[in-house]
């Protein structure tokens, strides 16, 4: 086999691949969060700084979510979990719809915000324990391409809907949650109660210990937060529509899907985690350059593309480390700590995205960031623990398929 093949893969268990079909449904509407910002600005003559802090509420709202999710993912059930998650940002989201002031969407964010979380750290748990290690970054790297895949379909109904009405986008987003919500519970396993003397408190499965990973994926979710809260007001600023922002997550999601063969190559797999997420960073800092000097939407859309592979890797990579970290019977819960990053992130990124934009303009803002992702390139190769068992499978590989000549 040659350096430039792609390595056969096993099938992933049914659970996993009916996780994936249903994360396709959710996704097909989860496009409203990125419109919160003009929503308020625009129905409710909100400044762009109070926009930036009712995004930044509904963050910090979602670090709460987030650790409540993997606490009753590994007590409930996942199943359970993801269910009441879906069902609760339904509700939010449908309120913030119905908002006929400014109080009554800022009330509708932060349920959002408290819901929002619940579902990601049991889908991961689901995917992390399901699958052998070898298969951990190609399920986690699916993963996000079943995001993806119906987030093609969301940037364009974005597009669509959000030259009709922004509140759109809200009624259809919660009907999409409805649906996953349904197909979960009836197509993923009963959840199975707990074994009598398993720990019910918490004290076994301690937070993740390692500050590095913690403060290297909290600056990648702040820099990725950027780009799905910020883009919208960044290009209304610079005279085109905030509509455009459907366009560009839709060419970022079909690069997703299209790339997913390339995290198989034989040379992707040898790369060890740090190397593999050094790479990444270096791919998102090409594309964030690519935001601050377009002009035009087809140099846009380019550069979302290739700010998309970039993302690819981080997350097949990132999440499999983590799972491969976790103690056995906590990988809910330690899932959930080193996803607190997104709610630190989705915290500060609106505050920092519209200060920066308000007083810089978008090409600052998008070299701030891009200047962000080569730091964080250099500290992976320095500070990121390597995955023992996702580092000896690709050891395995470079023994099984030698460079190409």
């Amino acid at each position: 086999m040659t350096g430039g093949a792609v390595l056969r893969s096993e099938p992933l268990p049914r659970t996993v691949r009916l996780l994936l079909l249903a994360q396709v449904v959710n996704r097909l509407g989860a496009f409203s969060l990125p419109f919160l910002t003009a929503l308020i600005c625009a129905d409710h003559g909100a400044s762009l700084a109070t926009a930036g802090l009712v995004s930044a509420v509904f963050g910090l709202a979602t670090i709460p979510s987030r650790l409540a999710g993997g606490g009753l993912a590994d007590r409930i059930g996942r199943r359970t979990t993801i269910v009441l998650g879906l069902c609760g940002c339904a509700t939010a989201q449908l309120a913030i719809a119905a908002s006929t002031s400014l109080t009554w969407a800022v009330t509708g964010a932060v349920l959002l915000g408290l819901a929002f979380e619940l579902y990601e750290p049991p889908s991961q748990a689901i995917i992390g324990e399901s699958v052998p290690e070898r298969q951990r970054v190609r399920a986690f790297s699916l993963f996000s391409a079943a995001l993806a895949a119906g987030g093609m379909g969301a940037g364009l109904l974005a597009a669509l809907l959000g030259h009709w009405d922004l509140r759109w986008l809200f009624v259809t987003d919660a009907a999409t949650c409805l649906a996953c919500a349904l197909l979960i519970r009836l197509a993923l396993p009963r959840d199975r109660p707990a074994p009598p003397g398993a720990d019910q408190d918490g004290t076994a499965v301690r937070p993740l210990r390692d500050r590095a990973l913690l403060a290297t994926g909290t600056a990648y979710a702040l820099i990725n937060q950027q780009t799905v809260m910020t883009l919208p007001l960044a290009l209304a600023r610079q005279g085109l529509p905030a509509a455009y922002a459907g366009l560009l997550f839709t060419a970022a999601a079909a690069t997703t899907v299209l790339a997913q063969p390339l995290v198989r190559l034989p040379w992707a797999t040898r790369l060890t985690t740090p190397g593999a997420l050094a790479l990444a960073h270096l791919l998102l800092a090409a594309g964030l350059t690519g935001y601050a000097l377009a002009r035009t939407l087809p140099a846009l859309l380019a550069s979302a593309a290739m700010w998309s592979l970039g993302d690819l890797l981080v997350m097949g990579r990132i999440y499999a480390l983590v799972t491969d970290l976790a103690p056995p019977g906590g990988s809910g819960r330690y899932l959930a700590v080193f996803g607190t990053s997104w709610g630190i992130a989705a915290t500060l990124a609106p505050v920092l995205g519209t200060q920066l934009l308000a007083r810089a303009g978008t090409t600052t803002l998008w070299s701030t960031m891009a200047a962000l992702c080569l730091l964080l390139a250099a500290l992976h190769l320095r500070v990121t623990p390597e995955s023992p068992g996702l580092d000896n499978v690709a050891e395995a590989v470079r023994r099984r398929v030698p460079d190409a000549a």
